[in-house]
């Protein structure tokens, strides 16, 4: 109620006046001449009802839960735009490999398996970075149309302040003599009366103030909001232009790809006989990789057992010795660095995946790869991946060298090296040098790392281990 204006009774709550926050306007109602300059009332707390307070409580905590719970699931809904940039980014440095990988194979200009397979992946990763980019497109769309909402929202803001600033300043203009607030604060019937007038009034012209900055505030975010989307929109352009150019390339990689595959379909015969050459190799130089890695274990499992039978006297059936604390110690740190492990040469490409797969040019046949093949440029070395012991270093005909490292559990091999920078018994560190990799000359100046993971006597694919 208005203690002082009749005229005004029931029109405004005088606790809202002295108790809401700067942003809103503390009275709209204008001076009088005889005085009545602000509605002022005697503070009346208002009481809600206890079925309402509860009903309060109840949605309020609702919202809350609903909030956190939106809060939680937003991350899961897709990634942000830097998360997408980055991913194509990654995606171009893949292809930029590839390519200079191709570029060496077409200083010979016979048709080849290997043209072929890198051709191919060459595909993939265009096709790859192809649906990225239209992710990409999809999401910056969603941030501009948000950025639009949200600017629109702030202009409807600036707008309303704005309007309630101009008629401040009116008011302080028409009043802006002392004596008027002076005589507003000194026409009280009470001296507590007087310091809520006081009061008011310095709220007034704090509310005043920070409208002013309000103003500032709003305008700064809008122009801010007006760069980010300006930023999308030219980043959105830019991609759509690469993807239009991607989209021209990966048209005529097929077209490539097409003419190999029809040239190699000519060459069934000599490449059916080449394919069983390489299986053949690869049949003995993986029987020998499995046939040492067990007797290394072998070997291991009889020293622990003859080194506790040392400190305590066989009594029965004894549990398998649990391994050395280095073993586990190495093996617990490589195994936590799944997908995070470095690749074994510097750069390459995976022309042969783990497991069984379709033949790309023979019908009906299939090739089953105990490892992978990582191809790269003539003269790379290759590399450990972890910190680990060198175990073996072994030479089968027609397969060049290999040498296996032990980390604590797990092992890892490297064949078809030429010169080695090691031997058995060096600790190796991870990316630490181990030998240069073959270069096939009468192959299109191919230079293919086979490359296999063991966990014990279990034979792991190795791909999903390596960093993205």
């Amino acid at each position: 109620m208005c203690a002082l204006c009749p005229q005004h009774r029931g029109k405004v709550n005088m606790l809202d006046i002295l108790t809401r926050s700067p942003r809103n306007p503390p009275c709209p109602l204008p001076f009088s001449a005889n005085f009545h300059y602000f509605c002022l009332a005697v503070p009346a707390r208002r009481v809600p009802a206890a079925g309402k307070s509860s009903e309060l409580k109840t949605m309020k905590k609702t919202l809350i839960l609903l909030a956190l719970a939106l809060a939680a699931l937003a991350p899961a809904t897709g990634q942000t735009v830097k998360q997408l940039e980055n991913e194509r980014k990654a995606t171009l440095q893949k292809m930029e490999a590839t390519s200079k990988l191709l570029d060496q194979t077409k200083q010979s200009q016979q048709s080849s398996l290997n043209k072929l397979n890198l051709l191919s992946t060459r595909i993939r990763e265009r096709q790859s970075l192809i649906s990225t980019i239209n992710r990409e497109v999809n999401q910056l769309d969603n941030e501009i149309k948000s950025l639009t909402e949200r600017q629109a929202r702030l202009q409807e803001r600036l707008a309303a302040v704005k309007a309630d600033y101009a008629r401040l300043v009116q008011q302080a203009y028409v009043h802006r003599g002392a004596e008027h607030k002076l005589m507003f604060v000194l026409s009280a019937e009470s001296f507590d009366q007087s310091l809520r007038r006081l009061r008011y009034l310095r709220q007034y012209a704090a509310y005043r103030r920070e409208q002013a900055r309000e103003i500032e505030r709003i305008t700064a975010e809008i122009d801010e909001q007006n760069r980010a989307a300006e930023a999308h929109r030219l980043t959105r352009l830019e991609a759509l232009q690469q993807k239009e150019a991607e989209a021209k390339r990966l048209a005529t990689d097929r077209r490539e790809e097409n003419r190999l595959l029809a040239d190699l379909k000519k060459k069934e015969k000599t490449l059916r006989a080449q394919l069983a050459a390489q299986q053949k190799k690869a049949a003995r130089l993986d029987g020998q990789i499995e046939k040492l890695i067990a007797e290394e274990i072998r070997k291991e499992e009889a020293r622990k057992a003859a080194a506790k039978a040392k400190e305590k006297p066989a009594s029965g059936t004894q549990p398998a010795p649990a391994p050395a604390k280095e073993e586990r110690l190495v093996g617990g740190n490589f195994e936590a660095n799944r997908g995070r492990l470095p690749w074994p040469v510097a750069s390459g490409v995976v022309t042969g995946k783990f497991g069984i797969h379709p033949h790309p040019v023979l019908k009906a046949v299939t090739t089953n790869n105990k490892g992978i093949y990582i191809q790269t440029t003539a003269g790379s070395d290759a590399r450990a991946v972890y910190d680990g012991v060198v175990t073996q270093c072994f030479a089968i005909p027609g397969n060049n060298n290999a040498v296996i490292v032990r980390h604590g559990v797990y092992r890892t091999v490297y064949a078809n090296l030429t010169a080695l920078y090691v031997k058995e018994g060096d600790k190796l560190a991870a990316k630490q040098r181990i030998g240069k990799v073959y270069t096939d000359d009468l192959h299109g100046n191919k230079t293919e790392l086979y490359f296999q993971l063991w966990k014990e006597k279990t034979l792991l694919n190795p791909e999903p281990w390596l960093a993205k």
